[in-house]
C-alpha cells in the first residue's frame, strides 16, 4: 500500500494480522492490532494475597477510542509497503 491508500477507520493487513488505521502522519501511519489480546486480571484477597488470570479477549470495546485500551503501533516508510488491503495468508 501507499500512504494515500490509508484513511482513518480503515482495515488494512500486516504480518498476517489485521489492523485498523487510528492516524496519518505526514511520514507515519498509526494503527491498532485487531487480533485478540491478552488480558491479565488480578484479584486480592484480604489478607492482600494477589492472583492473576490470563486470557485471550476479543471484546470489540478494546477497539473502541481514541483512547484505546490496546497500544497504537507506528508503521514508517518502510513498514507501510508491506501492508495490504486484503489479507495475505497462505
Amino acid at each position: 500500500m501507499t500512504r494515500e491508500e490509508f484513511a482513518i477507520g480503515k482495515e488494512f493487513w500486516c504480518g498476517g494480522r489485521r489492523w485498523r488505521c487510528t492516524d496519518i502522519g505526514t511520514r507515519v501511519i498509526v494503527a491498532i492490532c485487531l487480533a485478540p489480546h491478552e488480558v491479565v486480571e488480578t484479584t486480592s484477597d484480604d489478607a492482600h494475597n494477589r492472583t492473576g488470570r490470563r486470557r485471550l479477549s476479543d471484546d470489540p470495546s478494546w477497539f473502541t477510542g481514541p483512547p484505546y485500551a490496546v497500544s497504537e503501533e507506528v508503521f514508517d516508510e518502510n513498514d507501510i509497503p508491506a501492508c495490504t488491503q486484503t489479507s495475505n495468508a497462505f
